[in-house]
């Protein structure tokens, strides 16, 4: 079984800062945010895994993520020029799979499921595709499954009108039965290819769709409001599991955990916490933040006004108060 990883989207909610980097190399509690997907892959004793990426992206991700040494895998980047939706990825992919079963992660989503049961639905359990579903409070920002008797029998992406509220998230195992549908789907409405098109194709078809439920934490990175809640369950999770080792010798600094702190940031005379995370090479002094994210040489004069619901890098800052956002 083989992995893949959809990377190559514009992260248009996220700019300025994926003008910067692209989403799947932003960070989560100091880690770029593919790193998660590529250990979920490894979790599941996936060893060759294929990154979908625009081909100008290809030296920032080989410098963040190379070919795969640090996990002991082989990645091989595939190449998207125009980001046309996730079943158009796939459709890249198809070669790289070579006719055999994968795991599908989308690379700006943070998912905490064992996903075992999802790939043992297909190398086990004879079905053609597996999804991870989720309930959720606003389905009408998901894709959506309708549910019969323990069967999915309908898929919807981004209803006005939800018939559940059981989301799609992004996880995913098929076999190359789904090749075939991701050819025969036109673009949807917005004019991409979308994956639950391919998947209806497949319910459509007579192919066997099954599904695992969680009710773990996961976050779409897609906005800034998703990152700044993937920083602060993930901050909350590493904190829970023993694996936050932070120094807390800063001079006349209180630490309100959790927080995660590059060992090369310096601090002085500062308040930070909870759900703060300081990037590489930042000199803080006097200044007070929660709920924030600093990047790697972010900015913030001393004697700031308190931060909060920021991220903040060194050529752009976002922060959002009472429930507003501003640049």
């Amino acid at each position: 079984m083989k992995g893949l990883i959809l990377c190559a989207g514009i992260g248009t909610r996220l700019q300025p800062f994926t003008n910067i980097k692209p989403k799947g190399l932003l960070p989560v509690a100091n880690k770029p945010l593919i790193h998660y997907g590529i250990e979920k892959l490894v979790e599941l004793g996936i060893d060759e895994i294929g990154i979908v990426i625009r081909p100008n992206l290809h030296s920032m991700f080989m410098e963040d993520v190379g070919v795969g040494e640090r996990w002991n895998v082989n990645i091989t980047y595939i190449f998207q020029i125009n980001p046309l939706g996730i079943s158009d990825a796939v459709k890249h992919a198809e070669a790289y799979m070579n006719n055999e079963p994968f795991v599908l992660l989308l690379g700006d989503n943070l998912i905490t499921e064992d996903l075992h049961d999802l790939c043992h639905a297909i190398t086990h359990d004879n079905h053609d595709a597996a999804i991870l579903l989720r309930k959720v409070a606003n389905p009408s920002a998901f894709g959506i499954a309708e549910i019969s008797h323990d069967r999915i029998i309908g898929l919807e992406e981004k209803p006005s009108e939800p018939k559940s509220d059981l989301a799609v998230l992004g996880s995913y195992a098929f076999t190359p039965s789904i090749f075939q549908a991701v050819h025969a789907i036109n673009p949807s409405a917005r004019g991409e290819y979308e994956i639950t098109d391919a998947i209806q194709w497949l319910i459509q078809h007579n192919y066997s769709v099954t599904y695992q439920m969680t009710e773990k934490n996961f976050s779409d990175v897609g906005t800034m409001e998703g990152w700044l809640e993937a920083n602060r369950w993930m901050l909350t999770q590493l904190a829970d599991e023993g694996l936050l080792a932070t120094r807390t010798d800063y001079p006349g600094t209180t630490l309100i955990p959790p927080v995660c702190i590059d060992p090369s940031a310096e601090l002085i005379n500062c308040v930070i916490g909870p759900y703060v995370t300081i990037g590489p090479n930042i000199k803080l002094e006097s200044c007070t933040l929660d709920n924030s994210i600093l990047l790697e040489y972010a900015i913030l004069n001393p004697n700031h006004y308190p931060m909060t619901n920021s991220i903040i890098s060194p050529l752009s800052m976002f922060v959002q108060e009472d429930g507003g956002s501003g640049k």
